[in-house]
């Protein structure tokens, strides 16, 4: 295999593609729709996204400290697009995208959108200044959830809501699944 060397760059694909909302003390909100982002830890719960100091949802998040992270799913993946390629000093995207920004649990000016099946809610721990983005790592505050995914049993199949990833300048559907965490050293059931 004829493998070419590149210079540095990004190319660890898929990444989740993401809505992250965000509103301020003046009353200000916005989405920006954001793929660099991840889980930071499990306990505490913390996360993170990366914003370039430029875009107008950057100085809203740094002033408030938190955010909402809304997992994007193929019904909202025009909205997720178009909140990315436009800027909230120019436009309304809640108006223009149809979206409903919702009340955050634990949050006091960051509204959740509400199209979204899960909506993360974040507070900004730390600021890092990277380069060209700024990574704001924040605790997970709390999570909303779409009771319409959830079964009798209570248990929720995120897998169900037809989420969305980004990878290398393309949106993929996600797909079938192929196994589940421990599959490869389970031990098969006796008949």
């Amino acid at each position: 295999m004829a493998k070419e060397i590149w210079k540095p760059g990004n190319m660890l694909y898929p990444l989740p593609a993401v809505m992250a909302s965000c509103g301020d003390q003046e009353g200000r909100t916005n989405i920006i729709t954001v793929a660099w982002t991840g889980t930071v830890c499990t306990n505490p719960a913390m996360v993170y996204i990366s914003v370039r100091p430029q875009r107008y949802s950057y100085d809203i998040i740094r002033r408030s400290g938190e955010f909402v992270i809304n997992l994007t799913t193929e019904k909202l993946l025009r909205a997720a697009d178009w909140c990315g390629v436009r800027s909230g000093r120019d436009v309304d995207k809640w108006k223009e995208m149809h979206l409903t920004p919702g009340k955050a649990a634990k949050l006091a000016f960051a509204p959740v959108i509400e199209e979204s099946p899960v909506n993360i809610e974040c507070r900004v721990t730390e600021v890092k200044e990277l380069g060209s983005h700024h990574m704001f790592l924040a605790r997970v505050e709390a999570v909303q959830a779409d009771t319409a995914y959830m079964d009798e049993a209570g248990r929720f199949h995120l897998n169900d809501a037809g989420l969305v990833a980004y990878s290398h300048g393309e949106y993929m559907e996600l797909g079938k699944k192929r196994g589940s965490f421990g599959y490869s050293v389970k031990k098969k059931k006796r008949r």
